[in-house]
């Protein structure tokens, strides 16, 4: 394959049921993440995507996916921007509030409007303000690819989700003693770049 294949993938059983799939992929660990956007008429669209992840860092490209059969599909699919919250460990209710089907998902959440041109959830652990580079077809979902274009962080923990249920990121056991973080630190940061 020489990476230009963009052939949708056909729609066909699997050997295995939907719940066993869901099981086995929630066994992979991910970040939460609010992502916002804008309809044309500049009302403001979010929802809550565990399915962010880095696509390169030269030039900066992140991807999500959004099921096709979300109302708020088409804001997004015909968006030029784009913007991602990573969700801080104490924001379950805003991760739970903006996977609801609620009309205004934006309803007493506090918001930050100076980052850039869309809100993004404050208090959070850090903030993507991304160009809108491709969609791609992945079956029941929309890949969406975006070049980040601002970022900003801080030091809160961020939230996590596996197995079904939200859970807390903490140091592994082996990186606790002297000297062993610094032993593992950008490991898996320099395996990206290999």
């Amino acid at each position: 394959m020489d990476g230009s294949d963009t052939t949708p993938v056909a729609a066909q059983s699997a050997p295995f049921e939907a719940r066993a799939l869901r099981t086995a992929l929630g066994s992979f660990v991910t970040g939460v993440t609010v992502v916002t956007a804008q309809d044309r008429f500049g009302k403001p669209h979010g929802l809550t995507a565990n399915s962010f992840n880095t696509v390169s860092l030269d030039p900066p490209l992140v991807l999500w996916s959004q099921s096709r059969q979300a109302s708020s599909y088409h804001v997004f699919r015909e968006s030029e921007v784009f913007a991602v919250s990573i969700l801080a460990e104490h924001q379950i209710d805003i991760s739970n509030n903006f996977a609801s089907h609620k009309e205004d998902k934006f309803e007493g959440v506090s918001v930050d409007r100076t980052f850039c041109s869309l809100p993004v959830i404050a208090d959070s652990s850090a903030w993507l303000y991304c160009r809108m580079v491709s969609c791609v077809d992945g079956g029941d979902h929309a890949i969406y690819i975006g070049e980040i274009l601002k970022i900003a962080h801080n030091e809160r923990p961020p939230l996590i989700f596996g197995g079904g249920r939200y859970l807390q990121a903490r140091p592994h056991y082996a990186t606790r003693g002297a000297g062993a973080a610094a032993a593992s630190d950008g490991v898996l940061v320099e395996s990206l770049h290999h």
